[in-house]
């Protein structure tokens, strides 16, 4: 069987925007490099169940001042490039993160350089409108030199379908109610140690957790999720690199296997994937560590039935196939070098 993912990127040496991965589950092989779209630094991606692809991107004027936004692409079509439907670019540079909400027909934007969180009404015919725009709260966090104010990293829904977003700057985790317009309404915050700098997070809603990555730190935190009040409380913390690692890292991607006995987050630095096992409860415990055979490495994400996992890694231009044991957690390497150009985000299609 052949899977198809999404890989965003940053154009800045020699990639040319937004590229398609094949992986042959059959014999096991990441294939067939395409090119999907142009755009200026899509770092992530995101696709509606119409098949509307998003992709964040920005643009310059004559005199090189940048607006960032997204596009919108066709993504019905295996003719490439998509044709573009719309595109936006209304922030002060492009985005960190983007999300799709089917229900309310909305895309989320986090941008990173702008302290900003928004949300867009998506027409029928792909018209984009913005629906609301926060500023996140904060001031100079305990690591200045990434902490010199709000910096949201990422934007989604919650499994009760709020929005959750997570500031990398304020050490804050943010949850918010939502209307069919878009319109954000602040229900909780939680402030996290000074320096943890969060990421990513992900929710497993049988068991009632979060799990949140922390960027400066190279933590992982075990959040549990009130519905009922849309509050997270802190339970517990666990590094994502080895005790007597000394240089850079910074921890990035995080995944949840779907039955909720796994949990993955990746090391840029460290230049590995750590695999956690999770208990009936939520509870971590760190079972391995494996190289990704590359420099950076940005996200990986699972194949369908979740037998394989797909890195990338940015610095080096390449990507790491895994076969995963369903039953340990455990990966294993089976093909790298793989080339793919400044990879940053890998989305499976639908």
């Amino acid at each position: 069987m052949i899977e198809k993912y999404l890989i965003g990127t940053y154009t800045r040496r020699i990639s040319k925007g937004v590229y398609q991965l094949e992986l042959d589950t059959d014999n096991q092989k990441l294939q067939n490099l395409q090119f999907v779209g142009d755009a200026i630094d899509p770092t992530y991606v995101a696709e509606s169940n119409s098949k509307r692809i998003y992709a964040i991107t920005k643009v310059k004027d004559k005199d090189d001042n940048v607006t960032g936004g997204f596009k919108e692409w066709d993504g019905k079509s295996e003719d490439f490039p998509l044709t573009d439907i719309a595109s936006i670019h209304d922030q002060e540079t492009s985005p960190a993160y983007i999300a799709v909400d089917e229900t309310r027909k909305l895309v989320f934007t986090a941008n990173y350089h702008a302290g900003t969180i928004c949300t867009y009404k998506i027409a029928g015919d792909g018209a984009i409108t913005r629906a609301d725009r926060i500023m996140d709260k904060g001031t100079l966090g305990f690591r200045p030199e990434q902490q010199d104010g709000p910096h949201p990293h990422y934007i989604n829904l919650t499994p009760d379908n709020r929005v959750v977003a997570v500031d990398l700057g304020v050490d804050k985790v943010f949850i918010y109610d939502l209307d069919d317009s878009g319109k954000l309404t602040p229900v909780s915050e939680l402030q996290m140690e000074d320096g943890y700098g969060p990421r990513h997070i992900a929710f497993d809603e049988k068991k009632g957790v979060a799990y949140l990555v922390g960027e400066l730190s190279s933590h992982l935190a075990v959040l549990d999720y009130d519905e009922k009040a849309g509050k997270l409380t802190l339970r517990s913390i666990s590094s994502t690199i080895p005790e007597d690692w000394t240089e850079h890292n910074g921890a990035a991607a995080i995944r949840i296997s779907k039955d909720g006995k796994f949990v993955y987050v990746s090391n840029r630095g460290n230049n590995t994937i750590a695999v956690f096992s999770s208990d009936e409860k939520g509870n971590v415990q760190l079972i391995q560590r494996i190289s990704t055979e590359g420099d950076f490495p940005r996200d990986f994400n699972f194949s369908d039935d979740e037998s394989f996992v797909i890195c990338v890694n940015q610095n080096s231009d390449n990507g790491t196939l895994y076969t995963r044991d369903a039953q340990t957690g455990k990966l294993t390497m089976i093909q790298k070098d793989v080339k793919v150009p400044e990879p940053v985000c890998v989305l499976r299609k639908k």
